[in-house]
C-alpha cells in the first residue's frame, strides 16, 4: 500500500521525522521518552539510539516483522530511532509500539499528529499486541508529565484507566492502532486480543477464607497478634510443630485495616511491575501477604535480576505481611537483608545496569521452631537434640535481626480443654474492630506527621509524649542497665506500650503498658 502525503509527519520529501511519546521505568519511575524518526532517502537500514538497553534494541526485527504481516510497506529508507532523552537508559519491551507508530507517521502512513499521544505495549510477530508490566506507574507518570492520551494493549486498558485523568484506548494490533489514528487500511480485520497473563496477589481475602476463630486456645499468642496489627509491629512466634503459628500469621492480614488512597496506589504500582496484578479487581485495597519458601534466594525475597532489579516478595508484601515460616531455615543472606528495609521502609538494590528503588514497609512475621526437633518444651525431656544443636539453630537468626522485631512470644501446645471448649473465638470481625479504633487513635496522634502507625514513629518523639512522671520508664531502664535489652530494643518497648495504650482507650501508656510492653519482647525471661 502505497504511503499518503506527508500528513502526519514533518521534513521534506528526503527527510522525514515522525514523532510519538512513551515511558520507560525504572523500577517505580516512569520517565517520559520521546521517541523520534527520522526517515532519509538513502541506503535503507534501521538504526536504533538512545541507550537502549537488549530487550529494546531487539525490538527493530519485532517492529518490521509486525508492520509486513499487518499489510503495510516497510519504508525503503535510512531509519533512525532516537529514544531521547538519550542519557537514561531505555528498558523493557513496552516501547515496540511506540517505535513502530513514530516510523509510520514519518512515512506518512498515519493523518494524524501524534507527537503527544503515549503508546505502551509489545509486538508480535503477527502485529498483535502483548500485555506489559508496569503500566499503572507507566500511565501514571505520563498523565504527571501532561499526557493524558494514552494507547495500551487490549488486555492492559482496565488497569490503565485506573489513573486519574488518563484517556486510555485499548488496542489489540498494531494495525487497530493504525486505524484508532485514522489510518485507512484496506480489509482491516481486527485482530483478537492476547490474553492477560498473571496472578493477583496473594491475600487474606484471596483463595479459601480464613478466620481467627479456627484458632482455639493461644489466647497470648492472638493478644500478640492483635499488638502487631494496631501498631504495625514485627512479630516472632516460637513453639513446637502443630501450635498453629502459621494459622496465626496466615489471620493477620485479615485484621489489617484497608489501605488507604496513595498506599493502594502504591502497592497496585509494584504488583503491576511484578506482573501479579489482577485488573479486574481495581485496585489493591486489602493488605497483601506473602510467604516465600525457605529455599528462596535473597534476589526472590529483596529483588534482584539482571538489569534494572525487579520488585522480590518483601517489595510485594508493602504495607502487608511478609511471612518467613521456619524462619532459622532460610539463608542467612536472605534474613540479613531484611535489616535494611526493617529499618528504613525501602529497598534500594544497586547492580551493574542500575540503582532501583522500591518501597518495602511490611510487617515481617517469623515463625520458629525452638529446637530442630520442634520438641524443646516443657521440660524438654521428649527432645532429641543437644544443647549445642539447640543454640546452633536458634543462632541462624542473629541479634540484629531479632533487634528489630518489636513482638517475640512462644506459642505453647494446644491442650485438649482448648479444643473442647465450647465458647468460639473471637473471630476477625471483631478482632479487626478494635486493630481499626486503636490505628485511628494513633491516626489523631500522627496528625500532621509522615508516620502512620506507632511501629513507625520515632521513640524519642514518642518519649515526649508520655506523662510529666518518667518513673513509668523505671522497668524499662532496668532491663537495658541488665543488658535484657538494647537502645534499640527499648524504643521498640516503648512503641508497643503506645499500642497498648490505643487498644485500651487510653490517652497515653503508663508503667502497665511499659511492662506489657517488656514482657512481649523478652519471651517470659526474668525482666
Amino acid at each position: 500500500m502505497p504511503p499518503p502525503a506527508d500528513v502526519g509527519s514533518t521534513g521534506s520529501g528526503r527527510h522525514r521525522l515522525g514523532v510519538t511519546r512513551t515511558v520507560s521505568l525504572v523500577a517505580l519511575d516512569g520517565h517520559v521518552v520521546e521517541i523520534q524518526a527520522h526517515l532519509a532517502a538513502s541506503v535503507p537500514g534501521f538504526a536504533l539510539v538512545g541507550l537502549p538497553d537488549a530487550a529494546v534494541n531487539e525490538s527493530r526485527d519485532r517492529v518490521r516483522a509486525a508492520v509486513a504481516t499487518s499489510g503495510i510497506p516497510w519504508p525503503q529508507r535510512k531509519i533512525t530511532v532516537n529514544l531521547a532523552p538519550a542519557s537514561v537508559r531505555k528498558t523493557g519491551t513496552a516501547l515496540d509500539l511506540g517505535v513502530a507508530v513514530a516510523i509510520l507517521a514519518g512515512a506518512g502512513v498515519l493523518p494524524v499528529d501524534v507527537s503527544r499521544v503515549v503508546h505502551l505495549g509489545e509486538l508480535g510477530l503477527d502485529g498483535r499486541l502483548q500485555p506489559v508490566r508496569g503500566v499503572l506507574p507507566a500511565v501514571a507518570a505520563a498523565v504527571a508529565a501532561g499526557f493524558r492520551d494514552v494507547v495500551v494493549p487490549t488486555a492492559d486498558a482496565r488497569e490503565a484507566a485506573l489513573v486519574p485523568g488518563a484517556r486510555v484506548r485499548g488496542a489489540a494490533s498494531l494495525a487497530d492502532v493504525l486505524v484508532l489514528h485514522g489510518a485507512d487500511l484496506p480489509e482491516h480485520v481486527p485482530a483478537r486480543a492476547v490474553p492477560r497473563r498473571g496472578t493477583r496477589p496473594q491475600a487474606a481475602t484471596d483463595g479459601e477464607t480464613v478466620d481467627l476463630s479456627d484458632v482455639r486456645g493461644q489466647v497470648g499468642a492472638r493478644h500478640a497478634l492483635e499488638v502487631a496489627a494496631a501498631g504495625g509491629h514485627h512479630l516472632l512466634l516460637v513453639g513446637p510443630p502443630g501450635t498453629g503459628k502459621t494459622m496465626l500469621a496466615a489471620r493477620l492480614p485479615g485484621i489489617l485495616p484497608d489501605l488507604d488512597g496513595a498506599d493502594a496506589v502504591t502497592v497496585t504500582a509494584v504488583h503491576s511491575v511484578s506482573g501479579t496484578f489482577d485488573p479486574d479487581g481495581g485496585l489493591v485495597v486489602r493488605p497483601p501477604f506473602e510467604a516465600p519458601h525457605h529455599t528462596a534466594t535473597p534476589a526472590a525475597v529483596v529483588g534482584g535480576g539482571s538489569g534494572i532489579p525487579r520488585p522480590g516478595a518483601a517489595s510485594r508484601a508493602h504495607r502487608g505481611v511478609l511471612f518467613l515460616d521456619e524462619a532459622p531455615e532460610f539463608g542467612t543472606r536472605v534474613l540479613q537483608t531484611l535489616r535494611q528495609p526493617l529499618e528504613s521502609g525501602e529497598l534500594v538494590i544497586h547492580r551493574a545496569g542500575g540503582a532501583a528503588r522500591y518501597p518495602a514497609r511490611f510487617q515481617l512475621v517469623m515463625a520458629a521452631n525452638p529446637c530442630p526437633c520442634g520438641r524443646a518444651v516443657g521440660d524438654g525431656r521428649h527432645c532429641t537434640c543437644s544443647s549445642l544443636e539447640r543454640r546452633r539453630y536458634f543462632a541462624r537468626l542473629s541479634g540484629p535481626l531479632l533487634d528489630r522485631v518489636d513482638l517475640q512470644v512462644d506459642v505453647g501446645p494446644v491442650r485438649r480443654a482448648d479444643i473442647a471448649d465450647a465458647r468460639t473465638p473471637e473471630s476477625t470481625a471483631v478482632v479487626g474492630a478494635r486493630v481499626r479504633e486503636a490505628r485511628s487513635r494513633a491516626a489523631q496522634r500522627f496528625r500532621g506527621t509522615p508516620w502512620l502507625t506507632n511501629a513507625e514513629a520515632p521513640a524519642a518523639w514518642l518519649r515526649e509524649r508520655l506523662a510529666a512522671d518518667r518513673s513509668v520508664l523505671g522497668d524499662l531502664d532496668r532491663a537495658v542497665d541488665r543488658g535484657l535489652l538494647s537502645l534499640r530494643g527499648a524504643d521498640r518497648a516503648v512503641r508497643v506500650a503506645w499500642t497498648l495504650s490505643d487498644l485500651a482507650g487510653a490517652p497515653r501508656p503508663g508503667r502497665e503498658e511499659i511492662a506489657q510492653g517488656l514482657a512481649l519482647r523478652t519471651r517470659g525471661a526474668d525482666v
